[in-house]
Formats: C-alpha cells, structure tokens, sequence
C-alpha cells in the first residue's frame, strides 16, 4: 500500500495513471461507437444489441462500467494534480515563452476535458437513465435516438461534443503512448499518425449518427 501511495504521490506516477486510464478510456469509446454504428443496421439490431448488454452480458457491462467510472475519476484527478504541481513549480510564467510543439488540442485540452465532463453526464441522463430525454422508453435504443435527435440543440452539443473528443484524443492517445514508452521521440513531432487516424475515425464514428437523423438518413 505504501509503495501504491508514494507512486500515485510522484509527478511520474499521475502520468503513467493518466496514460493507462486514458487507454482504458480508448478501449471504451471504440467499443461504444461500434455498438453504436449498428443503428444503420436498422433498430431491430440496435435494439437487439442493446438487450444483449443487458441481459446476457449485463454483469460484464456492470464491470465495465465500474472499471470505466473509476479510471474517470482517476483520470480527471491525476490531471488536476499535475497542473497544480505545474503551476507550484512555476507560478509566473516566462515572458515570450513559446513551447517547442504546440497544436489546437494541446492548448484546448484542459477546456475540452471540462466540456467531455459535461457531455458525459449529459449523455448518461439522456440515453442511459432517461431523464433529460422527451420521450425515453427503456429498451428501444433506436426509437431513443430518433426522437432525442429530434431536438436540434440537442444533436448540435453531441456534435460539439465530439469534436472536443476528436481532439482530446489526439493529443492524449499521443501523450499515452510517450508516457508507457509505446511511442518513441521524433523528429517530426506534430506527425503522430495513429492519434490523428484514430481521433478521426472515432469522433466520426460518432457524429455521424446525430448527422444521419438531423439529415433523415435514419428515421
């Protein structure tokens, strides 16, 4: 326990925790957004899909759940404390200071992670628990989506939503990667070809289920 302790307490420890729970994060959202994409199937196999989570499958999708809730929660707290550390060690920043490589998702990452937060809770009272949603009925995933969609405000922040995703993974799968020694120092360092694939493949993923019912593709 003292070891955990004095691991999670360094700098090196929060980063390796933010890599590892970022990974567990990427394994989730590519899972979801498969799952997902079956609503071009129709809704007889969305649904179907959605009764096998919870029927069959339902005690693993509790373990995920809970392994997913705990790996946000140390996540969000890892990153928290490291930019506390950050702004201690350097209280005033340099005049004209200009980092080495910088890109819209690393300056945005901090307010996009907030925005992520938001959507998170959003989406579980929309989708998952029905409270926020015109018109839920539990176990008709694919009626749930069309009329949810049906606000416009609605489709409009899940799209917002994973655009701040898209980039969110971009710069953390990277930062991921670098941290558990699965990526190596380059010398074309904005060149990071798997983050960009795989935060374009799965934001779009995702968009384009609120753009097919804003565009009537699915009805």
């Amino acid at each position: 326990m003292n070891m955990l302790l004095t691991f999670w307490r360094s700098t090196i420890g929060k980063k390796v925790v933010m890599g590892v729970t970022g990974l567990i994060g990427l394994g989730f959202v590519i899972g979801h957004m498969a799952g997902n994409l079956q609503a071009f199937s129709g809704a007889e196999k969305l649904d179907a899909y959605g009764a096998l989570l919870h029927g069959p499958l339902h005690e693993l999708l509790l373990i995920a759940r809970v392994v997913l809730i705990a790996a946000v929660i140390l996540h969000i707290t890892a990153a928290y404390q490291l930019t506390m550390i950050s702004r201690a060690a350097r209280p005033v920043d340099y005049a004209g200071r200009k980092p080495q490589v910088s890109t819209l998702a690393s300056k945005t990452l901090k307010w996009g992670g907030v925005l992520l937060l938001v959507f998170i809770v959003f989406h579980i009272l929309h989708f998952t628990i029905g409270t926020v949603h015109p018109d839920f009925v539990d176990g008709k995933v694919y009626r749930n989506l069309a009329t949810g969609f049906e606000v416009k405000w609605v489709a409009a922040f899940y799209l917002v939503a994973m655009i701040a995703l898209g980039m969110h993974l971009y710069h953390g799968a990277w930062s991921s990667m670098r941290t558990l020694g699965l990526a190596r120092q380059s010398a074309h360092p904005l060149k990071r070809y798997l983050p960009v694939a795989l935060a374009i493949v799965i934001s779009l993923g995702f968009a384009v289920i609120p753009l097919a019912f804003l565009l009537g593709v699915l009805r």
